[in-house]
């Protein structure tokens, strides 16, 4: 886990993106990607109004260069290792597109007011770009590789995805815990998931919680509280994003609730 992209865009959330993206960078020895985008507004007006939505996306890229005239004396202090890429376009399909050759994306979390809705790019590109992402909220202050770690795990293929993805970051951490919650659809247990950590030469213990008195999501918050987790890993939508979006979900409530940076696999 190397090649880090982050997104660097003039928004609310960029500060946060940004230390995350550094703290990644150094932990892990890495080469970071600043994917600046300029925003296109989206493709809903009509074919008469294209003169205007070029006037939009103009005035998007002046933003940016401003942006970047703001940031490259700061990333040139930073002494990481980093190249910055500009486009233009719509924000998830533009992620998606120059994320071929990433390890791992930085992101936001937070719906914003404004478009784009970030919580939902965020869950566009964990989907359709195939790659882990570090989704942040905008309080946050950086990425502490070398905290504890948290790995929610429930033996699905994504929870799967995520452990596997993780390894070069746990592999960093202070201590691990795993956490399962036994509701009765659990297949593959979490010592199993521990076991395999062990493999890589990774220690980690299992904390196994019932869902008799709480929802799953509720415990691993808990969980996320009780022991001062740094991060938390987890599988991303398990199940359907329409599903998600009906009935709730995991994914969606760590989404836009969980204190801490999620790093999730799909």
């Amino acid at each position: 886990m190397k090649n880090i992209l982050v997104l660097v865009h003039d928004d609310a959330g960029q500060e946060a993106r940004l230390q995350s993206a550094f703290d990644l960078t150094r932990a892990l020895d890495g080469h970071l990607t600043c994917l600046d985008v300029a925003v296109a507004p989206p493709p809903i007006a009509p074919i008469d109004d294209m003169g205007l939505a070029a006037i939009a996306i103009a005035e998007a890229q002046q933003r940016e260069d401003t942006n970047r005239a703001r940031l490259q004396p700061r990333l040139d202090a930073e002494q990481i290792a980093y190249h910055w890429v500009e486009r233009v376009g719509l924000l998830s399909q533009t992620i998606v597109a120059a994320s071929r050759l990433a390890d791992l994306i930085v992101l936001n979390r937070e719906i914003s007011a404004a478009y784009p809705e970030m919580r939902r790019v965020a869950g566009d590109v964990l989907i359709e770009s195939g790659k882990p992402i570090v989704a942040v909220s905008q309080q946050t202050h950086g990425f502490d590789a070398f905290g504890r770690a948290l790995v929610a795990w429930d033996g699905s293929p994504e929870a799967d995805a995520a452990l596997q993805a993780a390894v070069p970051l746990l592999r960093l951490a202070r201590d691990i815990t795993i956490i399962e919650v036994n509701d009765g659809s659990i297949k593959i247990p979490a010592n199993d998931a521990a076991i395999y950590l062990s493999r890589h030469g990774i220690k980690s213990a299992v904390l196994s919680e019932s869902a008799r008195f709480d929802i799953p999501s509720t415990v691993i918050l808990d969980a996320v509280d009780k022991l001062a987790a740094a991060y938390l890993v987890m599988g991303g939508f398990g199940h359907s994003r329409m599903v998600e979006a009906a009935l709730g979900g995991v994914t969606k409530r760590m989404l836009r609730e969980c204190p801490v940076p999620l790093f999730l696999a799909h």
